[in-house]
């Protein structure tokens, strides 16, 4: 006979108790519910079963300070593996558990799920065991150790909770140390140095909330593009590109699906550029190169989901990096308010359609306000971007990251996600708590993946081989936006790795 000892990980009740919430189940005099979920969990030997959750309604005011508690008396295995849209979890139906009784949500409740014991009873039952004793549904093994708390030794390392979606409802978990740090990135990319008027596009937290979403992606699709210099060939702008292959190259690392999409006329273009990235190491592998040339948001329904069904997606995150973006009037304009819209496919509309597409979130990088996905910030470009009334893009993101210089918000995408992939409790929980702890040569792959300035100025140098322009003053050469790459890029790219990695 073989004993197999579970933890029970989780212990919400007690800390709800500190916060005044009563816990509902006890009120009640019933079991938790308990719900198999979609997630497969790691197949040892003959043991293959989905996860088992519990789930327990907890009061948005009060959330953190709950999950904060849990975690300095029970450490990462303590927190729960999901918050949110029980649907995200393959849950149909909550009012319909395996075992125990339904939790009802009340106004203000947020649905927080927690890895189940009962995922041993599942284990069991898929080996096939002809002989198995396990405690029943609400009735734990007692044994004589204590329940130890545990001290985290250091505060940074205190959980957070941030919502990145409404619809469907969901929440991710990070570490506040993290969380700093990527403010520091994102007031670092905040500066103006063309005295652009950016401060007022600002919108605090977006880069966190962007790369929160970005880090729970499956499949990611990435958009550039800005052909301001329209009497030129290429018309193409040396701002996009590069931020456009920096996040490529971390999504890679993180062995998600990336692809990027550009106009048709720019594909032999891009396609150079994605191949000399890969000769030149700053990508690890070349990155699919798609078109969309459709009209209407039926079209972009198709390119987006398998079949134009809506409940499959292809892509579960949308990014577009200075990419030219549509005004209301329904043209396209360089910040000279020059309309460029000949030059440009209707990449806008797989916004639009995102827009419709519970699953699919977007995030979209600009420095001026007339580029995809800066139609969240509309109002402020209109009254404080030069010609802003004209050329504010109208096309709306989830989430808008203003930078100084688009490819600073790309560098800074790539770092925010480095950053939470390297916090044990946003791995914890992007895992749902499954699968093995990361590993060394992963954590290093992550970083070697990262932004750097030798890696950049190989970019810059492709894009002054096949003749691509500072967006400013048109110059073939190694510079951004007029400024400098040595200098101002460099020091700007130095600046974001060592907040980064120190």
């Amino acid at each position: 006979m073989v004993t197999f000892y579970l933890d029970r990980n989780i212990s919400p009740e007690e800390a709800m108790q500190k916060v005044g919430i009563p816990v509902r189940n006890k009120e009640s005099h019933c079991n938790m519910g308990t719900y198999k979920t979609a997630v497969p969990c790691s197949t040892v030997g003959s043991f293959c079963c989905p996860l088992v959750v519990t789930m327990t309604p907890i009061p948005k005011d009060k959330l953190e300070a709950i999950l904060r508690d849990i975690y300095l008396s029970k450490g990462v295995q303590g927190m729960p593996i999901h918050i949110g849209c029980p649907d995200l979890l393959g849950i149909e139906d909550c009012s319909k558990p395996e075992y125990g009784e339904p939790m009802t949500l009340r106004p203000g409740d947020v649905p927080v799920f927690w890895a189940s014991e009962v995922t041993s009873l599942e284990a069991v039952r898929s080996c096939r065991s002809p002989l198995a004793f396990a405690s029943a549904p609400g009735c734990a093994v007692v044994i004589d150790q204590k329940d130890k708390r545990i001290q985290v030794s250091h505060l940074e390392e205190v959980p957070e909770v941030h919502c990145i979606s409404q619809n469907p409802l969901q929440y991710s978990i990070t570490s506040s140390f993290s969380v700093q740090k990527i403010r520091e990135l994102e007031n670092i990319i905040a500066r103006d140095p063309g005295n652009r008027g950016i401060k007022h596009l600002f919108t605090k937290d977006e880069l966190l909330k962007a790369s929160l979403s970005l880090s729970h992606a499956r499949s990611v699709l990435i958009t550039t593009g800005f052909p301001t210099h329209f009497s030129h060939d290429p018309p193409e702008e040396t701002d996009g590109p590069p931020g456009a292959i920096a996040i490529a190259a971390i999504l890679q690392a993180l062995e998600k699906e990336v692809a990027i999409v550009v106009d048709g006329r720019a594909m032999s273009l891009h396609r150079k550029i994605i191949e000399d990235s890969v000769d030149q190491g700053v990508l690890k592998t070349t990155v699919p190169l798609l078109s969309y040339q459709g009209e209407g948001v039926g079209s972009a329904f198709m390119f987006l989901c398998k079949d134009g069904d809506p409940k499959s997606p292809r892509f579960d995150h949308l990014v577009a990096i200075e990419r030219s973006g549509r005004a209301a009037d329904g043209n396209y304009y360089n910040a000279r308010k020059v309309n460029i819209k000949h030059l440009v496919d209707p990449i806008d509309d797989l916004f639009l359609a995102a827009q419709k597409i519970p699953r699919i979130s977007s995030t979209g990088v600009g420095d001026g306000g007339n580029e995809l996905g800066m139609g969240k910030v509309k109002t402020s470009v209109k009254r404080y971007i030069k010609n802003g009334d004209v050329i504010a893009c109208d096309v709306e993101a989830d989430f808008a990251v203003v930078a100084g210089v688009s490819n600073w918000g790309g560098y800074a995408l790539a770092c925010a996600l480095y950053l939470l992939n390297t916090s044990n409790l946003h791995k914890h929980y992007l895992q749902k708590a499954v699968g093995s702890p990361t590993t060394s040569s992963r954590a290093l792959a992550w970083a070697q993946a990262l932004p750097s300035v030798l890696k950049e100025e190989k970019m810059m140098k492709i894009l002054v081989q096949h003749q691509v322009r500072s967006g400013i003053t048109g110059n073939v050469g190694m510079e951004v936006d007029g400024l400098p790459f040595y200098g101002t890029h460099a020091e700007m790219i130095q600046e974001l790795i060592d907040v980064t990695t120190m």
